[in-house]
């Protein structure tokens, strides 16, 4: 079977590649790295990179710098990247939204999310929590869902990206609700809202959820993961009155598409020696997040199957691209 066609942008830079003296490559990183992350400073992307740059740093030897290029629900960074230097010195945090989503919600990207990016691993996973104010009706899953099938002028549900606006068409059709979308800025504005009863419900991040419940400004109904989070294992699935449902987010370290395969290996290398500590571990877990391991190939699997997954959700839900 012949190979495949290298990317536009590979076939760029192969010449350049090939021209860097093998021991170059070995001896990387000789300088810091730029760790791209798509979103603003203080989204659950940033809060993770940051996270993450610290023992990264420390393993390779050289300062990871975490750089916010935020723009198009991660457009403008994971473009960034995409047509950066292969040389092994800018990764990106890529998500669901930037790999998964934003390809079936865009007619047009600066970036291919399989052909423009090398897979170095995975990192963490969360669903979402539904959370409805405190005095919500209802006084679990199962009656709040009848309450709200029950009122004539439906719910209002804020939204704070695409994947809670996904999400949220899902629960409309597969619950038989009457839901209007509000759209926000992001899960802080949106969860403040619904906190104070402006909002009848949203798709809150698990971190952002959790903490809001704990604070007693918000009833966490339900999660989105088929299977309950072992972070808060007295939550029901959403599947458990919805049949079927089952979303969530996860995050993966990347590089640009020609990055040489030794650099990649150690990359890879690196990364799940981080996955692997027990006190990184836990503070995933304060944030909400399971670690998920997956190395390069399986990487490269899971992005595959999560771009059809979400373009036939995107589809379901009746969603044109724009």
């Amino acid at each position: 079977m012949p190979a495949p066609p290298l990317s536009r942008r590979a076939a760029l830079a192969l010449p350049a590649l090939l021209a860097l003296p093998r021991d170059a490559r070995a001896a990387w990183p000789d300088r810091p790295i730029r760790l791209v992350a798509p979103f603003p400073a203080g989204s659950g992307t940033d809060i993770l990179a940051r996270l993450l740059a610290e023992p990264l740093s420390e393993r390779f030897g050289q300062p990871v710098v975490v750089e916010n290029r935020p723009g198009g629900n991660g457009v403008v960074g994971s473009g960034v990247v995409a047509t950066a230097a292969a040389d092994g010195n800018t990764l990106l945090m890529f998500g669901t939204s930037a790999a998964a989503i934003n390809p079936h919600l865009l007619r047009r990207l600066p970036y291919d999310p399989i052909r423009d990016f090398a897979p170095i691993g995975s990192i963490a996973e969360q669903p979402y929590i539904l959370v409805v104010p405190p005095d919500a009706p209802g006084r679990d899953l199962k009656s709040w869902l009848a309450a709200a099938r029950a009122r004539p002028q439906g719910l209002t549900l804020a939204y704070g990206n695409a994947g809670s606006q996904i999400m949220a068409a899902m629960l409309a059709r597969d619950a038989g609700l009457r839901l209007t979308l509000v759209p926000y800025r992001g899960t802080a504005e949106a969860i403040t809202d619904v906190s104070v009863g402006r909002v009848d419900c949203t798709f809150a991040d698990f971190g952002i959820g959790m903490a809001q419940q704990h604070a007693a400004r918000v009833r966490a109904l339900a999660q989105t993961a088929a299977t309950p989070s072992p972070l808060a294992p007295a939550i029901p699935p959403l599947a458990s009155e919805v049949p079927g449902f089952d979303a969530g987010v996860w995050f993966s370290l990347v590089a640009p598409a020609a990055t040489p395969r030794e650099i990649l290996e150690r990359a890879a290398t690196v990364l799940d020696e981080v996955l692997a500590a027990p006190r990184f571990q836990e503070r995933l877990a304060n944030l909400g997040l399971t670690p998920l391991r997956m190395g390069p190939a399986a990487l490269g699997a899971h992005l595959q199957r999560q771009l059809a997954l979400w373009g036939e959700r995107v589809r379901l839900a009746g969603i044109e691209p724009q």
